[in-house]
């Protein structure tokens, strides 16, 4: 853009003002500088987040029971009741934006209720059916997750969770084939299951002993009972309209008034999602806020600069427009030393806040542990190379105004000036 000689020119105006070009350059540094540790901050927050959420089905939706609040067909206001095998039976045939549905059932999580030889420990324990990984899904180390053979024919196997297997097989070889005891009755491990998301159903994943939903119904002499119901929304479908539709079938199979809302309580993670969205776009709006804010400061910073800058050189102007510079060179050349000065401010700053953000990103990825919310700082290159485009604008403009004062500049006038 510049030839060597106008570059040594604009280069020796700036160095001229040294103690107020850097000033002034320190203010774009800064503005530059705060803005991408704002924008690794955000994104690492997001990430951190976002990553805890993974695993989990975001179109999922869950059903408990819940007194009722309204008399109906001659049942009394506040009536319990308790959702049963034939409510899954019946949503299966009658929801057609049903895709996957998983009854549970909740076990004594009593002192040491989990027992291998002299080890035992107090864990959860849940019964459910193979299509739970569906909406929570599980990474397998060893062996496999509950299948239908196992609901089908009641068997005594157990998934272990991570924490379950390391504190009952301190030896960590494999435990499949082996036999646990929980709440009294032997049961043979067939696989050790690890959390993918920070969510969790009926507790820590890591901390649990999942088993199959019918045995525990056996076992536990619950009959038909389902103590909660998980399902997942078909593509395309928005969880609450599935919420609303099993709700209203669970509602009329179990006569409960229609307008009954407490007796049927449920919840859905898609709008937990849609809210994280919401406070992540309101982060990033403060984040370009401040930071835009910042740089418009700095840019202001660089106006004056070169403002006073003109003033000094009037005679200077002067002279170069009586011996015929156009006024295009005189607009280029202040332009110029703006557009130098934000450039090599602003690169100084950009270069500096990336530097910081990896370096914390690698101190909290050595040590974070599994509750850290936190991480993954990145600064996407189309962001920064958007940020440096905004900032040489901001340099242009910077420089408009100055140039256009030094335009007004009159030869004559000019040299007159003592």
């Amino acid at each position: 853009m510049f030839d060597l000689d106008g570059l040594n020119e604009i280069w020796g105006t700036i160095s001229r003002n040294k103690g107020k070009s850097i000033l002034t350059g320190l203010s774009v540094f800064w503005g530059i500088f705060m803005f991408v540790v704002m924008l690794g901050a955000g994104s690492g927050l997001q990430n951190g987040i976002m990553g805890g959420l993974d695993g989990f089905a975001t179109n999922s939706c869950f059903f408990y029971t819940s007194t009722t609040s309204e008399p109906y067909m001659g049942l009394r206001k506040g009536r319990r009741w308790n959702l049963h095998n034939k409510d899954v039976d019946l949503l299966k045939r009658n929801v057609q934006e049903l895709e996957y549905i998983s009854p549970m059932l909740w076990g004594s999580n009593s002192t040491n209720n989990v027992v291998r030889n002299d080890r035992s420990g107090t864990y959860d324990v849940r019964g459910l059916y193979p299509s739970f990984t569906k909406i929570e899904q599980q990474r397998l180390r060893f062996g496999r997750f509950i299948n239908d053979l196992d609901i089908h024919y009641k068997r005594k196997t157990c998934v272990l969770g991570k924490r379950v297997y390391e504190e009952l097989f301190p030896g960590r070889g494999n435990p499949v084939g082996e036999y646990i005891r929980v709440n009294g009755i032997y049961y043979q491990v067939i696989g050790v299951a690890i959390g993918v998301s920070n969510i969790s159903i009926g507790g820590n994943p890591d901390e649990t002993v999942n088993i199959p939903f019918s045995t525990m119904q056996q076992v536990n002499n619950e009959g038909d009972v389902v103590h909660f119901l998980g399902a997942t929304a078909k593509r395309g479908v928005d969880a609450k309209v599935l919420e609303e539709k099993i709700g209203a079938v669970l509602r009329e199979n179990n006569r409960i008034a229609p307008t009954d809302k407490k007796a049927v309580g449920s919840f859905n993670i898609e709008e937990q999602f849609k809210m994280f969205d919401n406070l992540f776009l309101g982060i990033a709006a403060i984040t370009w806020f401040v930071g835009l804010g910042t740089l418009l400061a700095g840019v202001i910073g660089v106006s004056n600069i070169m403002l006073i800058s003109i003033r000094e050189r009037t005679k200077e102007i002067g002279v170069r427009r009586a011996l015929g510079a156009k006024p295009t060179t005189v607009l280029k050349q202040i332009i110029a030393e703006s557009l130098l000065l934000t450039f090599l401010s602003g690169i100084l700053g950009l270069c500096l806040g990336v530097g910081l953000v990896s370096l914390v990103d690698s101190a909290i990825q050595q040590t974070a542990s599994d509750d850290v919310f936190f991480g993954n700082m990145i600064i996407a290159f189309n962001v920064a190379v958007g940020a440096m485009m905004i900032l040489l604008f901001s340099g242009i403009l910077a420089g408009a105004l100055p140039a256009y004062r030094a335009l007004q500049v009159k030869a004559i006038d000019a040299i007159r000036e003592e």
